[in-house]
């Protein structure tokens, strides 16, 4: 267990667990510092500011995951501390999600023809207010029972090779890194392992403004997390870590706290934020 944790979801984009029920699930496991980073939104930043306001020495870290295209493959960045009033970002937030909507739509149409039909209204329904994302979709399948599980939903469908996958507009991870920066945040290379060739994408990122990347994620095992560890280090990149936490039942999930993230580099993000002067939150006191 750790008391950070810099990346979890909530209902306000493809998790099961509002921003107050999130936050107050992470508090009740001892975590002390932690991000809501939901995909391409930020809009559950002030229902999680007001639950982190019940929890005293709680630091809530306003967040956002943000999908990035490169060839072959894809970088998720996250950005940590950014200001949740910055115009540029909620214009670029807003066109993503419009773009989202319309990825969702050709995905109910490919499902239909491909003997798997689900309604759009219910993925509207599943997703409520949130930015619509695959795994509203992927409810929708396991509801009328098309799949057994969220891995099947994906390996069948939805996944990147998957017939039911579209692309929708993403940013390059160097705009992505620009964008972070400019509304006063620390942009984090999401899981690495998940981008191919991660290494070298890694190393040119770190040229372009990266200022770390998750090494402490989920159920890395330990020679994972020290070759990341390593990677870093030589690159100069902050290791940050999360549970990547969405409440979905799915075999690798992990809750908040539940990674190896050290207590000691946790806190070491704080300060090392304050010192890029970014607005960290100050928690309140007893």
């Amino acid at each position: 267990m750790s008391i950070g944790d810099f990346h979890c979801h909530s209902t306000c984009s493809d998790g099961r667990l509002t921003p107050t029920q999130l936050v107050d699930l992470a508090a009740s496991r001892g975590v002390r510092i932690f991000a809501l980073s939901d995909h391409d939104t930020l809009d559950g930043q002030t229902e999680a500011a007001e639950a982190a306001r019940q929890h005293p020495g709680f630091t809530l870290i306003p967040a956002v995951e943000l999908s990035c295209d490169v060839p072959g493959t894809e970088v998720h960045m996250l950005g940590l501390f950014v200001d949740v009033t910055n115009a540029t970002l909620l214009a670029e937030l807003e066109r993503f999600r419009r773009g989202r909507v319309e990825r969702a739509e050709k995905m109910v149409e490919a499902l239909a023809g491909l003997g798997a039909p689900i309604e759009w209204s219910r993925v509207q329904e599943i997703a409520g207010e949130a930015s619509i994302g695959r795994p509203h979709v992927a409810h929708a399948l396991l509801e009328r029972g098309h799949v057994q599980t969220f891995e099947e939903a994906f390996d069948r469908f939805l996944g990147r090779n998957g017939p039911a996958y579209f692309e929708r507009e993403k940013l390059t991870p160097h705009d992505a890194i620009a964008l972070i920066r400019s509304a006063g945040g620390l942009p984090i290379f999401a899981h690495p392992s998940f981008t191919t060739d991660y290494e070298a994408v890694a190393t040119d990122l770190a040229a372009h403004g990266l200022f770390g990347m998750e090494v402490f994620y989920k159920a890395y095992a330990p020679e994972l997390v020290e070759e990341l560890r390593a990677l870093a280090e030589r690159l100069g990149l902050f290791t940050s870590g999360g549970s990547d936490y969405h409440a979905i039942d799915r075999n690798d999930e992990r809750m908040p706290g539940e990674i190896p993230l050290p207590d000691a580099v946790a806190l070491a993000m704080l300060e090392r934020a304050r010192a890029e002067g970014c607005r960290v939150p100050e928690p309140k006191t007893a």
